[in-house]
């Protein structure tokens, strides 16, 4: 076995980096930098906005690393070199600026998590009291996204050059709208002439990004030695499906997409609704419910036919119904798709995994689909199941009284809301304004079919409640 990825696997020169990647995690390495790589003549600065360690392990393979499809029918590997070079954002916060502020870069893109974007989900705001902000407020040298965003124009402002094009790869609704918003507040905060000069010539593409990415484990490292002859410490693993739309509204050069098979388009908003709520809502709808009825993974969920029906009443009676279908997708035909997706062994998607960050993520997955659906006069009890799940699993303990390890930015708060009484514990989330919207805290309908399902949850446990939704 060789110790590395050969070099005849990578030795073809990488193009000069017009992109930097702030946020250089296994979802960008499985997917948009496998377009920027097909797409040919661009090449990518991946930054790392807090530790080290995959610039530590791609580095010594020459940033190359193999992305390995995995499918129903067997794996496929596929090495990228598209990466000239990977930056780590807290040694050296000068240096990312720097490459952000060179001429040759003419789009920043980010996966940096929802809570990346330091701002409260349930109203698209920045957060100034974020801890990162308030640094970033008073300091040249940022920690936050936004506050390497806002530095970094201003370099270019100040040495006369374009600003580059802001491509947000993350799963926000109306993401470019949101992250201009987040821009401009800072930048406005800063200098406002800086934040005029942004909002007159920058431009924040939306996006909609999709494909699975199961987190790499080490039996992942050796089966893919053992399969190609060679180490890679630094793989990423995906399904076979994958699709990026993307709006038309650059203000620069950008690598050819349309040639690659990205959707370029006037208006993302249609896609992006579709997949965050039939994709990400019932993801963590599963990963919810799943995890607290003993299901390690999304497959063994679906295997499970009691989930698996459930998911698809989602999709039926209260996802669907809220949607506009983009142009070309036949919604009942995504809901299928979604089904065989989720349901391939290949993928250990790991329902803990997919339980990250809730507070940041249910806004947009799940509570919007519920707001509106109140406000239609339709029922939303499976949603407002998966919030109840949500709930509970944010308690910091399951169905057997075992630690659950939670990880949220407000997991602390989180867990000091949680009460015997059910009633009371649905008081004190509804209150949390950073996650509910003003439509769902102020709607006692809801916070009693919330307080109902949290009590069918506790008494009964995930996988019963989930067969009585079934069963209704």
């Amino acid at each position: 076995m060789e110790a590395g990825l050969p070099d005849r696997l990578h030795r073809e020169p990488t193009p000069k980096a017009g992109i930097v990647h702030l946020g250089l995690g296994a979802f960008f390495r499985a997917h948009g930098a496998v377009y920027v790589a097909e797409a040919g003549n661009w090449g990518i600065t991946g930054v790392s906005l807090q530790s080290p360690g995959t610039r530590d392990r791609l580095r010594p393979q020459g940033w190359a690393y193999t992305a390995l499809e995995l499918g129903p029918d067997g794996e496929k590997p596929q090495v990228v070199t598209v990466l000239r070079d990977v930056l780590v954002a807290p040694e050296d916060p000068q240096a990312v600026l720097d490459v952000m502020a060179a001429p040759d870069t003419h789009v920043v893109s980010l996966t940096v998590t929802e809570k990346g974007y330091c701002h409260e989900p349930s109203t698209g705001r920045l957060n100034r009291d974020h801890l990162d902000i308030r640094h970033d407020l008073e300091n040249p040298l940022p920690r936050s996204a936004p506050g390497f965003l806002v530095r970094a124009l201003a370099l270019r402002h100040a040495a006369g050059l374009p600003p580059f094009t802001v491509l947000c790869c993350d799963n926000l609704p109306e993401n470019g709208r949101v992250v201009q918003g987040v821009v401009g507040e800072l930048a406005r905060l800063i200098d406002p002439a800086l934040a005029q000069w942004i909002e007159a010539q920058g431009a924040f593409p939306a996006t909609m990004v999709d494909r699975i990415v199961p987190a790499t484990t080490p039996a992942d490292l050796d089966r893919l030695e053992a399969a190609t002859g060679y180490r890679d410490e630094a793989p990423v693993m995906h399904e076979p499906f994958r699709q990026w739309v993307v709006e038309d509204h650059f203000c620069g050069p950008r690598p050819a997409f349309e040639a690659v098979g990205v959707q370029m388009v006037a208006d993302v908003t249609p896609f992006e609704h579709m997949k965050l709520r039939m994709l990400n809502g019932t993801h963590s709808s599963l990963a919810y419910l799943g995890y607290l009825a003993g299901h390690e993974t999304i497959a063994e969920t679906m295997a499970d036919p009691v989930f698996a029906d459930f998911v698809r009443g989602l999709w039926r009676d209260e996802i669907i119904p809220a949607l506009t279908p983009p142009p070309g997708e036949d919604l009942g035909a995504y809901a299928d798709a979604l089904a065989a997706r989720y349901a391939n062994p290949a993928i250990r998607h790991r329902t803990w995994q997919i339980a990250m960050d809730g507070s940041q993520k249910l806004p947009q997955r799940i509570l919007g689909t519920i707001a509106e659906g109140r406000a239609a006069g339709r029922a939303v009890p499976g949603l407002t199941l998966a919030v109840a799940a949500w709930m509970r699993y944010a308690s910091g303990r399951d169905e057997q009284g075992a630690v659950i390890e939670v990880k949220d930015p407000l997991a602390p708060r989180l867990a000091a809301l949680w009460r015997d009484d059910p009633a009371q514990t649905v008081v004190g989330f509804l209150a949390l304004a950073e996650v509910f919207p003003p439509a769902l805290r102020d709607d006692a309908g809801f916070a009693a079919d919330l307080t109902a399902a949290l009590s069918g949850l506790m008494k009964d446990g995930a996988r019963a409640m989930v067969v009585g939704r079934v069963d209704a």
